[in-house]
This record gives structure tokens, sequence and C-alpha cells, in this order.
């Protein structure tokens, strides 16, 4: 018997709109529907003052893939926004990421090579030939005084533990420049839709039929039964009724405050390093899109610990959630009609050009094969 919907998505977010744009363009019927009482996950902007303010946190698309460019643009333009994050530590402002301009506020070194020289000599004196922890790893990298000036506080914000407490791997890398460049992604396409990402999503998804307000859970068997196949975005451990154990998260909280300024703090982003305030950035929305409106609105971001009524943002792959996932994910496996996809139901920190990539790709295996 034939079902109402080839494909039922479960999520609006980034994935789930890409892959039902992408099912809606080969002829499918596609049926969308989100928990939230909004479309587009994670990128919706909310209109306060005639600015649009990134609800969940600041989103900056950035990619070196033409390809993936020219897709998101096909649905909204693009602006020419470049992400050139400040940071507040002891009193001072650097630039970022790490780069000629902050080795000069930081030590007054000049050229690169007395900052390469600085670097060096400091990771002679304080770093270890095999880190144990991020601490150990940090030091290994840049050195004492980039570590304990951006780093260490900033990071036990972040993570709600020590640094020396945290595995070596949450930092692979330490992104040092020794030019005078401010350009955080160095990526050749950046950029922010004009007029917020709810136009992308209203793109991705005209001409299909989406519910919000719906918790799948609570009418599964309804759900399952309207389509041939389901998209499943959210919690993967959720989809197994948590059946394993649960994975955890950091999740963070939003303060949002609107000001009678015009210009609050003169850029987009500004993180806040040290312990001396509990968040750990400032967000200024109408700077994404070059805003010249009266009033101005600020978002302070604080870390916290996620528990299941809090919003899941950034997934703890250490090693027991790492190997969690890796059973969810062979049970994930044995489901035939079920399309597991996006950084909840991979279990892992997606970047927006990378989550369109995933879903491009997996529609594509998909529609092909059916």
């Amino acid at each position: 018997m034939k079902k109402e919907y080839d494909y039922l998505i479960v999520g609006s977010g980034l994935f789930g709109s890409v892959f039902a744009h992408e099912a809606h363009k080969a002829g499918k019927k596609c049926l969308i529907i989100d928990k939230r009482n909004h479309l587009g996950g994670n990128v919706y902007c909310e209109k306060i003052a005639d600015i649009n303010v990134h609800k969940y946190g600041a989103h900056i698309f950035h990619t070196n893939d033409k390809n993936l460019w020219d897709y998101v643009n096909q649905f909204v333009e693009f602006n020419n926004y470049i992400n050139a994050p400040l940071a507040f530590t002891k009193g001072k402002l650097y630039n970022l990421p790490f780069n000629m301009n902050t080795f000069y506020q930081l030590w007054g070194t000049k050229t690169p090579a007395e900052a390469q020289a600085k670097i060096d000599d400091q990771i002679k004196t304080y770093g270890v030939p095999e880190p144990k922890n991020l601490e150990e790893q940090a030091l290994s990298l840049v050195g004492k005084d980039i570590y304990e000036s951006f780093i260490k506080e900033y990071t036990e914000k972040q993570w709600g533990r020590k640094a020396s407490e945290l595995p070596a791997f949450i930092i692979k890398r330490l992104p040092v420049r020794f030019t005078f460049d401010n350009n955080y992604f160095n990526d050749k396409y950046q950029g922010i839709p004009i007029g917020g990402y709810n136009k992308l999503i209203d793109g991705l998804l005209k001409g299909i039929e989406c519910k919000t307000d719906v918790d799948y859970f609570k009418e599964k068997e309804y759900y399952d039964n309207l389509a041939s196949k389901i998209v499943y975005t959210g919690k993967i451990d959720e989809y197994f009724d948590f059946r394993l154990g649960v994975l955890e998260y950091r999740s963070l909280r939003f303060e949002n405050e609107t000001l009678d300024l015009k210009n609050f703090q003169g850029n987009a982003v500004v993180n806040y390093n040290d312990a001396s305030h509990d968040y750990t950035r400032i967000i200024e929305h109408k700077h994404f899109e070059f805003g010249n409106q009266p009033q101005t609105v600020i978002t302070k971001e604080y870390p916290q610990e996620w528990n299941r009524k809090n919003e899941p943002f950034y997934p703890i792959n250490d090693h027991h959630n790492q190997s969690l996932f890796e059973e969810y994910k062979r049970l994930s496996l044995q489901e035939k009609n079920v399309i597991f996809g996006g950084r909840l139901a991979e279990y892992r920190y997606y970047d927006m050009h990378q989550v369109i990539a995933s879903a491009l790709h997996k529609s594509k295996i998909e529609l092909q094969n059916d």
C-alpha cells in the first residue's frame, strides 16, 4: 500500500532542509516536522529591533568549495562579511586568530622572526614530548603566554573542567599565523545571507509541507506510517530510547539585551577569554549585516552543563561517548528505511558547509538508489 509521503523528515535544520529540497526537486513528496515553533534549526534568526538575531549563537558561513557556495547563493545572496573576532583578556583587547597583530599586542614583537623565536623559546621551556592533557598539549603547541592569556580560562569555562583534566585531543592544533591577518576562517568564500538565514531555509523548503510544534516521539507510530522512508536528524540515542545509555553534550545559555545605542562593541564577535566574566563571548548581531539601526542587540553566551532538558550544542567526543555512539551507529545501520543525518544523529560537530555537504551526499546516494 502506497504511503502518503515518500519521505518524513524529522527536523528542519540544514541537513533536513537540504535533504528535503533535493528530494522535492527529484519529484518526491516530503513532510517536514519540527518540535520547535519555527523552522531552520539552529540557524534560525529572530527579528528584534529590526535586527536579525542569531537565536542559537553566531552562524558564519565559510567554505573553500565553490559548488557549496553557489548552492547556498541560489536561494539567497550572501554578503561579504569576514569574521575577525577580538579577545578581551586581562583588561585588554587582542586580535584573533593568533597572528602578528596578537603577538605585537602581547609582546611588542614586530617581525615574524621575533614572534617565532618567542614562541619556540616558550615551547622549549614549558612543552612536553608526549602531552597527556589539554594543558600540556597547548603549552607544547604555543607556549605559556598564549596559553595562559587566551586558552586556559576560556577552555575551562567552555567545558566546565580544569584544562589539566581535559583530554589532549580536544586541541589537535592551534593555528598560528606569522602575518598581520585577522581573517579567522581564511576560507575563500565567506558571508551571511542578506536578510538572515531564514531566507536560506525558506528557499530550501519552498513548496514543501512543514509542521512545527510537533514532538515526533509523542506520535512516532502515526508519523512513521505516513511515509515510505524517514530522514531523522535528532539525537541518535533518543531515537533508540536511550537503551544503551545517554550521549553527553555541553550546552549554552543565551542572554539577549536590546540597547539604545547604535554601536556597542564595534565588532560582531568579542570573546571573553579570562575567568573574570562567566560568559565566553558577546555577539553584536547588527554587524553581521553591516546594520545602521538606531538600537543594537547583544547576546552573551554562557556555557553550561547539559541535561536532557537543555539544548545539546557540543558533543563530548571523549572515549566513553565515542564508543557509545559507535554502538548506536551499529543499531542505526539495521534500520532499513531510516536515514540518519546531521550533527545530532551523527554525534559530531559540523560547520554549516559540512552539514550541507553531508546532506547533499546522502540525498544523492538515496535518490540514485530509490
